[in-house]
């Protein structure tokens, strides 16, 4: 069985555009930037952002981009602003959001996106 070794990566946020920070989070999570790297296999790094509440968003996305989901209930389709989920949960949602988005949809995700921390 081949040992897969972890490394940590401690980027700070201040300045940085969303979309462009949560693509280059998500590389380090699945571990694309490895020589070895498969689809199936889980061998991303560790990832901690730092100041994800100095993050900048482009153009007025942080007012009129809206966030979907549903409760699963008749007429339960819930939506929020940016701006509304940074008030209620932080600005490290919104990247959580953003790099859930980019990874892939099976098993592995809930694996990688554990390894996504924040500090202050």
């Amino acid at each position: 069985m081949e040992v897969i070794k972890r490394e940590n990566h401690i980027i700070d946020a201040t300045d940085k555009v969303v979309g462009k920070l949560a693509t280059q989070v998500a590389v380090l999570l699945r571990g694309k930037n490895k020589v070895g790297f498969a689809p199936y296999k889980d061998m991303g790094d560790f990832v901690i952002i730092k100041h994800a509440d100095k993050m900048k968003f482009t153009g007025k996305k942080f007012d009129n981009k809206i966030y979907y989901h549903h409760s699963l209930y008749l007429g339960g389709l819930k939506k929020i602003t940016p701006k509304e989920l940074s008030i209620k949960k932080g600005h490290s949602e919104i990247l959580r959001k953003a790099v859930m988005g980019m990874l892939t949809k099976n098993k592995l995700r809930a694996r990688q996106i554990k390894r996504l921390r924040f500090e202050k």
